[in-house]
């Protein structure tokens, strides 16, 4: 077992776990970590606690101190920098005349190295623009190259539902998802009404879809010929969430909604 804290870097980025080293740390706290990239400012979001040893990628990063105003101040001061940095590199780009978006700059805490995140559709020689911003800036320079779905969560954006996007507010990481997933949950396959800003499906079809999954293993296929108290019928529609079956009853001539407990009690299918 090991006794960690969760810290995160960005404000829906991933969370890392440090070990808090014997200081008093608190969920809400800054604190300055040591990272595969140098020195770190985080914030704490998952307070202390153990955990097995295969849930830690060791060794495990201590937490160097509580960050101080001063630490703060610097932080404030790098994303100026950064500001700065992205107007430089977005008129040396227009300059060498590279197809390719510059998304956002960063620069580590101890400001050793400047970061610069880019779109492009393909590869892209930026031999000659490193070396410039190297020439300007004098220090370690690395070019990025993202996804659309990356670019999104750091720029941020409102979303088809008028919410400001999950990927920036809330989302730590990137799942997978399918136009299966909208298949499931009988939504419109118009490309237009499933993506998001960033031109991919939207992540929020993966919320419900373990629920979506769970009712179509236990609800009968559409088409699917049951037997109910009223009479023999086929399966016309289905409400996954509620649990709902719309049968066509044969004799009758009309349609009828049993639940799912209705159906187990009283049905059964004849295929």
């Amino acid at each position: 077992m090991h006794q960690v804290i969760g810290v995160r870097f960005k404000k829906a980025g991933k969370i890392y776990y440090f070990s808090p080293a014997g200081h008093n740390i608190q969920v809400g706290d800054s604190v300055i970590v040591e990272t595969a990239r140098g020195v770190e400012y985080g914030v704490v979001v998952l307070g202390v606690k153990n955990v097995e040893e295969e849930d830690v990628v060791l060794p495990l990063k201590k937490v160097l101190r509580i960050a101080t105003d001063e630490d703060t101040a610097r932080v404030l001061e790098n994303e100026t920098m950064a500001q700065n940095a992205q107007d430089v590199c977005s008129e040396k780009i227009r300059e060498h005349k590279l197809d390719m978006k510059l998304v956002s700059v960063e620069y580590t805490f101890d400001r050793n190295k400047v970061l610069f995140y880019f779109t492009a559709d393909g590869r892209i020689d930026f031999r000659e623009l490193v070396k410039d911003l190297a020439a300007v800036f004098r220090t370690r320079i690395e070019l990025r190259q993202i996804g659309v779905r990356d670019e999104a969560k750091m720029l941020g954006g409102v979303g088809p539902c008028g919410l400001i996007l999950c990927c920036s507010t809330f989302l730590g990481d990137f799942e997978p998802v399918s136009i299966k997933m909208a298949k499931d949950q009988n939504l419109s396959l118009n490309p237009a009404k499933i993506s998001g800003l960033c031109g991919r499906l939207m992540c929020c079809l993966k919320y419900e879809n373990d629920e979506y999954e769970q009712a179509k293993k236990e609800l009968p296929d559409v088409g699917e010929k049951i037997v109910t108290s009223e009479g023999k019928g086929r399966v016309v529609g289905l409400n996954m969430l509620e649990r709902l079956v719309q049968v066509e009853l044969f004799d009758e001539e009309r349609t009828v909604e049993y639940s799912l407990e209705e159906l187990i009690e009283q049905g059964s299918l004849i295929g």
